[in-house]
């Protein structure tokens, strides 16, 4: 049995798709709301869903657990309540990585891209106190992720007690189905969608940077579908821990997502610059790309789905279907 947080999320339910096509049971911690959240499960109903406030009860009498998949989080760029997001990011995970090791289960939970700030330390994800404490997050959210991290190295490097087999991931912008629920931090790919089925230009950001031009921020996009893939290997290799990057290792640009969302919909090119919210302001990251050397030693081999073909995939399987959900 695994336990997914987050699981009626975008990614956790993605998860929970391919673990339930497999025939894996799995407990999905999560709110299902009001608001269709349901939706991204409809298709594959897990065998239990209990309320994030009702974790540590469950945990307490829970029947064994093979792993705890921990994707749960406030991950909102602009979030402003610190001590909210230090609880939820921060305690929540210190607590789960602590039950896990007395436990011995299998723990693996996101970090995120946002931990590199500008990217100015690089994007190497070197597991070790004196790499990290160079990092520089821009926002809170960030920050939240980042001090888990560091946290973890922590524990290692004084030698307490750990999981059986830990991994941090560090997801870049991820894309695809059952993303929907997700408001302002919903992926470009399906902003850009509805602003071109509305018959609308697709509007980018002005660039903040002067020495980058309008559209040629860039981000290191990845598909859904290499994200579980990734998942679903580290679950079947128990023997492999640490903290990786999960992105494809090579950055585009918004002005080409913008084109390949028209391309998939065979619609010409017509994109509009607009300025940047002054709340983004010094909390954009311009470029992010990420680092793949360890996750590909560890023994991942699957190549990245290029972002073309995700984009095509994701607008003729999902964007466009009546049901758009996985």
């Amino acid at each position: 049995m695994i336990l997914v947080t987050g699981g009626a999320g975008f990614i956790g339910s993605n998860l929970h798709a391919a673990l339930y096509g497999r025939g894996a049971e799995a407990v999905v911690v999560d709110h299902l709301g009001v608001d269709g959240k349901w939706r991204n499960l409809q298709k594959h109903p897990p065998s239990l869903v209990v309320a994030p406030e009702h974790l540590p009860a469950f945990l307490a009498s829970a029947p064994p657990l093979d792993a705890i998949v921990h994707l749960g989080a406030i991950s909102e760029t602009t979030a402003s309540d610190g001590d909210s997001v230090w609880h939820t990011n921060v305690t929540l995970s210190q607590e789960l990585w602590r039950w896990c090791a007395e436990h011995d289960v299998r723990f693996i939970y996101a970090s995120s891209a946002s931990t590199y700030g500008t990217g100015a330390a690089g994007f190497d994800d070197a597991f070790d106190l004196e790499h990290l404490r160079r990092l520089r997050p821009l926002n809170l959210y960030g920050w939240s992720k980042h001090a888990f991290d560091l946290w973890v190295a922590g524990q290692c490097a004084a030698g307490r007690k750990r999981p059986p087999q830990w991994v941090g991931l560090k997801f870049f912008n991820v894309y695809g189905p059952n993303e929907y629920h997700k408001g302002a931090m919903i992926s470009v790919v399906k902003v850009k969608h509805d602003e071109i089925a509305a018959g609308r230009p697709a509007t980018l950001f002005r660039s903040d940077q002067p020495q980058i031009p309008d559209g040629a921020q860039a981000r290191d996009f990845i598909w859904i579908d290499d994200v579980i893939a990734a998942l679903m290997f580290l679950l079947d290799r128990p023997g492999v821990s640490g903290l990786f990057n999960l992105g494809t290792g090579t950055a585009r640009t918004y002005a080409d997502l913008a084109s390949a969302v028209f391309a998939a919909r065979g619609e010409t090119p017509n994109i509009e610059f607009i300025p940047m919210p002054t709340r983004l302001h010094g909390q954009y990251q311009s470029f992010t790309e990420a680092r793949i050397d360890r996750l590909r030693a560890a023994g991942f081999e699957t190549p990245f789905t290029s972002l073309e073909q995700g984009i095509a995939a994701y607008v003729s399987e999902f964007l466009t279907q009546a049901d758009p959900y996985r």
